[in-house]
């Protein structure tokens, strides 16, 4: 309560089950995003860990070898999957964690749960998380091989600008899926109409299938080397259903860090991250819209301002290290 002489005037409070200033909550996390974007090193994170990690899961050099086989390209799809994950066509992943573990079910309103939460219980949120990836990135391993080179993804050519013609593309997908996570922050928070409150009730994970499809979008843009490596191997095999497969594998590969990491906190804490969690839903959704709001304002940022400023398009502060 504020007093003022004889009168008092109540403080206004967070609506229940919010955090208080929650525009100060969106701000500080698109600042985040911001930030992320200029430090974003494409070089180090494509090349020291994404080529890394796949020449040594597959043994050779990834990007110098030719695929050798439909099971060759097999294992390709899926390590180059987990090879690009902290890439930045792949980094918004990881604000899934928050609603997966919200929907885990392990813990009721007050916090209370089983010291060993069940495996069925804790895998049940990856599988819808899933369902929505395996279901854009098939239908667009399907499209992508009819298409061919027809699409800008698989074009070597540039603007006048210098532009290449994929970036173009990636640019504007990432932009829309990056706006997308965003919204879903600030919805979090209540600040925008949830998509979701009135299928809630009867599809109470519709979320995490949208999510899911979002995840799988990534592929319709990526420009990472190692992923058009195997879009072009399954264009030239002109089996939809291979470009389906290894589309699919290939998605699998990009959440199976943030899968572990889940399963991770859930088990490595006994729980308790997910009880902690759950115990006050202003928790849920702070977490849910730091992690979204900051991950979408870093894939708006760096798709549609710093990568076309490396082309000479307008200016973004970038820290070289």
């Amino acid at each position: 309560m504020t007093q003022t002489g004889s009168e008092t005037t109540p403080v206004p409070a967070a609506a229940p089950g919010l955090p208080r200033r929650r525009w100060l909550i969106a701000a500080l996390s698109a600042l985040a995003g911001a930030l992320l974007t200029s430090l974003w090193s494409f070089e180090f994170v494509d090349s020291v860990i994404g080529d890394n990690v796949a020449n040594t899961l597959l043994g050779y050099d990834a990007k110098e070898t030719p695929i050798s086989g439909l099971l060759a390209g097999t294992a390709f799809a899926f390590v180059t999957g987990l090879a690009g994950t902290f890439t930045a066509c792949n980094i918004a992943v990881f604000g899934a964690i928050a609603p997966m573990a919200h929907t885990a079910g392990l813990a009721d309103g007050r916090g209370h749960l089983a010291p060993r939460p069940g495996v069925a219980a804790s895998l049940r949120p990856v599988g819808w998380l899933a369902l929505g990836t395996v279901a854009v990135s098939a239908v667009y391993g399907v499209i992508g091989v009819l298409l061919g080179d027809r699409l800008p993804q698989l074009s070597e050519a540039t603007l006048a600008s210098g532009v290449p013609v994929r970036l173009v593309q990636a640019s504007i997908t990432f932009g829309l899926i990056g706006l997308a996570f965003s919204y879903l922050g600030l919805a979090a928070l209540r600040l925008v109409p949830d998509p979701f409150h009135a299928l809630a009730p009867r599809f109470p994970n519709a979320r995490l299938v949208a999510i899911g499809a979002l995840v799988g979008g990534f592929l319709v843009g990526r420009p990472f080397p190692l992923f058009r490596a195997m879009f072009e191997y399954a264009v030239e095999t002109g089996n939809p259903l291979y470009g389906a497969g290894v589309f699919v594998l290939q998605s699998l590969g990009n959440i199976t860090v943030v899968v572990v990491l889940f399963l991770a906190l859930v088990y490595g804490t006994r729980g308790r991250f997910v009880a902690w969690l759950t115990a006050q839903p202003e928790r849920v959704a702070t977490l849910t819209a730091v992690s979204f709001i900051t991950v979408g304002a870093f894939t708006v940022l760096y798709w549609t301002l710093r990568v076309p400023s490396m082309f000479g398009f307008g200016w973004y502060p970038i820290v070289h290290w």
